[in-house]
């Protein structure tokens, strides 16, 4: 049994669909601060918040739990510059309790929901794994928090933790079968946003930035759809099922990584970038947006916003390698209309 933290939520929602396809039972935990009831349609779900560990200690003593998969934390690059405190309480201590909880009853598997934004500002395009690693905003900083405790645990002689932390790139789109789609509030993500210029529901779209040093001058991100980041956890936990770790004399996992750099701190088989591998500016974006719905999207240029890099697209080679991972749906156009879709109908 999966345990499932944020599940309630965009992405935690389609991993739990995709976990139940492939025969997995899972618990759903979420406060429902950002996540919605209704997006938990397999499971047992729980609203709790996971400050709460008395609670969150009962549902580790009633279930038999094999692993845990972690989504519970604030996302938004904005927010973390005005809030840094509420973020590195919820997304950095939250995840401290729950790892003791799991200590405390044996249960070894983590899945751990990272982010590209520990890489800041990067000095080669595509990013990989053993890239400088440097965050320039609250988010990605309580992000690398949780990276360098999930490694140090993962290091103790005395241990058999075993983790993957996955890098996300920008998550986009939505399950075809319209079941779920991403639903949040307020919205902070930039294909919903201008997709909700197209239903009417906005008068137009604000770009931040477009003096960046890009052939359009906006910023250019890599999107990942859903389900492809949904099936990546999957083939994570597989991963860290199926294979026994070997250690070096530093403890770090020793597979024949092939990314091994000895400047970088997380030089080991543990964690993965996902992502497309293909980078679209916010005007390219508005482009396609504009071709799949028909629809005229206004626009309003404004500054920059602190914390956004001007280019951030990954190099998954690693995951596809280690984890036999796949991407099955990489044509944005494609990505975009299953996101139209799934905004048609809740709309």
């Amino acid at each position: 049994m999966i345990l499932i933290t944020g599940g309630a939520g965009y992405i935690g929602a389609h991993v739990n669909k995709k976990l139940h396809k492939e025969g997995f039972d899972t618990i759903v935990l979420d406060n429902l601060s950002h996540g919605h009831e209704h997006a938990v349609k397999w499971g047992e779900f729980f609203e709790v918040d996971l400050a709460d560990s008395e609670s969150i200690n009962s549902i580790f003593d009633k279930f038999d739990i094999e692993g845990v998969m972690h989504f519970a934390a604030f996302t938004s690059v904005v927010e973390s510059i005005e809030f840094p405190t509420m973020y590195f309480k919820n997304n950095y201590k939250n995840t401290l309790k729950l790892l003791k909880i799991m200590k405390e009853h044996s249960v070894d598997k983590f899945i751990f929901s990272s982010t590209a934004a520990v890489y800041g500002n990067p000095k080669k395009i595509p990013i990989v794994e053993n890239s400088p690693i440097n965050p320039i905003n609250p988010y990605g900083k309580s992000k690398l928090m949780v990276e360098n405790i999930l490694k140090r645990e993962s290091e103790l002689k005395s241990s058999n933790f075993r983790y993957s932390s996955l890098r996300y790139f920008n998550a986009a789109g939505a399950d075809p079968e319209c079941e779920i789609g991403e639903d949040h509030d307020p919205e902070t993500h930039l294909i919903p946003l201008i997709l909700d210029v197209a239903l009417g529901k906005k008068e137009k779209i604000t770009i931040f930035g477009d003096n960046y040093d890009t052939l359009d001058g906006t910023c250019i991100r890599d999107y990942i759809h859903v389900n492809d980041l949904a099936q990546a956890h999957i083939k994570a936990f597989n991963y860290i099922t199926d294979n026994k770790f070997n250690r070096n004399n530093n403890g770090n996992d020793f597979n024949n990584d092939s990314d091994n750099n000895s400047n970088n701190n997380f030089n080991n088989n543990s964690v993965f970038n996902i992502g497309n591998g293909n980078g679209f500016s916010v005007k390219e974006v508005i482009d396609v947006c504009e071709r799949i719905t028909g629809e005229k999207i206004n626009q309003n240029i404004s500054k920059r916003r602190e914390g956004d890099p001007p280019i951030l697209v990954a190099d998954s080679k690693k995951a596809k390698n280690m984890l036999n991972w796949d991407i099955n749906l990489s044509d944005l156009a494609k990505i975009i209309e299953t996101a139209w879709n799934w905004h048609k109908k809740k709309n």
